[in-house]
C-alpha cells in the first residue's frame, strides 16, 4: 500500500527511510539467535547493532522509550542521544526485539521497532508507570470506541463500522492469565479471537491496518512503552489506539495516585505522540502474520520490513536482500 505523495530531497524523509536499515540490522542480529533459547543473546545482539546503525542516522534523537534507565541499560537507554547530529531533533522510542522470548525459542512473530517524532511530542511513562490497558483498531472505527465501555458494545461498533456481524470480527489478545475474564467476555459477544504469546506493538499495528484483515481489534493490557510505540505506527495508519494506566497491585496503585499519576486518564493516539511527522520502522526477527522473518540465503539475508510516514500517509513494505562481505552485523 502506498498513499500519498512525498516530495524528494527532504531531510526529514531521508530520516524516515533511514530508520529501516536500523531495524534491519537489528533484525539481523538477533535471528541469529533464533531456537537458541537464550532471551539475553537475542536482546543484546539487537541492541548492539541497533545502536551502531542508528548513529549513522542524520538526526539530532533522544531516546524516550528505550531498554530503560541509564544504570540498567549501556546502550539504548532513556535518555541517550543518538545520530549523528546534523539532522532534525527528535525523540526516538526503540524496541530492539518485541518478542525476545519467541526469537529465543524459534517462534514467529518477533520483530524490530524504531519510531521518531518531533523533540518533546512523545509521552514518556513516568516512573512506576509500566502497563496500560488498551484497545487499538483501524480508520473505520476509530472513533467508535470507547476504553470505559462494556466489551460487546465495543466490538457491535466495531461490526457495524464494517458492516458485518460481530461474530465475524476477530480480537487478538495476548495469552495472560489476567486476561480471562475479558476472554471470557469476546467469547459471550460471540467474537473471534485470536491469541498471541507476545507481540504487544505487532499485534495492536495489525488491528489498524486496512490492509490487513486478519484482525479487527487488539484488546487488553501490555506494556506501557509498547502502547508508544504502537500509537506511532497507528497514528501513520489513521486509526485509534486508547490506553489508561493499570497498577498491577493495590500497593502499585496507591504509589502512582499518592504520586499524582491520574489513573481515570484515557490517552489516545495524539496524547501518546503528539508530533505531526511521525515516523515508524520494523523488521521481521522471525516470520509472523504480517512481516516474514530473516531468511539466511548464501552468503547473506533476505528481510522483510514495513515502513511508515504520518505526513504523507505513507506506508512501504521493503524486502531487501543483504551480503555478508559488503553489510554489517557480526554477532559473534
Amino acid at each position: 500500500m502506498h498513499q500519498g505523495f512525498e516530495p524528494s530531497g527532504t531531510q526529514e524523509r531521508n530520516v524516515a527511510l533511514e530508520l529501516v536499515r536500523v531495524t534491519e540490522a537489528a533484525a539481523l542480529n538477533a535471528a541469529r539467535y533464533m531456537g537458541r533459547g537464550d532471551k539475553i543473546a537475542v536482546d543484546d545482539a539487537a541492541v548492539q547493532a541497533m545502536r551502531a546503525a542508528v548513529d549513522g542516522v542524520d538526526m539530532s534523537g533522544v531516546v524516550v522509550i528505550g531498554e530503560g534507565e541509564k544504570d540498567e541499560a549501556p546502550m539504548l537507554y532513556i535518555g541517550e542521544h543518538v545520530g549523528n547530529g546534523n539532522g532534525p531533533e527528535l525523540d526516538v522510542a526503540v524496541d530492539p526485539v518485541d518478542g525476545t522470548t519467541l526469537t529465543a525459542l524459534g517462534m514467529g512473530g518477533a520483530i524490530a521497532v524504531v519510531a521518531a517524532a518531533e523533540r518533546g511530542s512523545m509521552y514518556a511513562a513516568p516512573p512506576g508507570v509500566y502497563y496500560m490497558e488498551k484497545i487499538a483498531v483501524g480508520p473505520a472505527s476509530a472513533h467508535l470506541i470507547d476504553l470505559d465501555a462494556p466489551i460487546a458494545e465495543n466490538l457491535q461498533r466495531i461490526a457495524r463500522a464494517r458492516s458485518a456481524s460481530v461474530g465475524d470480527v476477530t480480537v487478538t489478545v495476548l495469552d495472560r492469565p489476567r486476561h480471562e475474564p475479558l476472554i471470557a467476555q469476546i467469547r459471550a459477544a460471540g467474537a473471534r479471537i485470536k491469541l498471541i504469546r507476545d507481540g504487544d506493538v505487532i499485534g495492536a499495528i495489525e488491528a489498524a491496518m486496512e490492509d490487513y484483515r486478519s484482525v479487527d481489534v487488539y484488546m487488553g493490557i501490555g506494556g506501557a512503552p509498547e502502547a508508544v510505540l504502537a500509537a506511532a505506527a497507528i497514528k501513520c495508519l489513521g486509526g485509534e489506539l486508547l490506553a489508561r494506566v493499570w497498577p498491577r497491585t493495590d500497593a502499585e496503585r496507591a504509589k502512582l495516585s499518592a504520586d499524582g499519576i491520574d489513573l481515570s486518564r484515557i490517552y489516545r493516539v495524539g496524547d501518546l505522540v503528539q508530533g505531526n511527522d511521525v515516523s515508524f520502522a520494523a523488521t521481521g526477527i522471525t516470520s509472523g502474520d504480517l512481516l516474514q522473518g530473516v531468511d539466511f540465503i548464501g552468503t547473506g539475508a533476505q528481510t522483510s520490513s514495513v515502513m511508515m510516514r504520518s505526513r504523507s500517509g505513507t506506508v512501504r513494505y521493503i524486502t531487501a536482500r543483504h551480503r555478508w562481505q559488503q553489510k554489517f552485523p557480526t554477532a559473534e
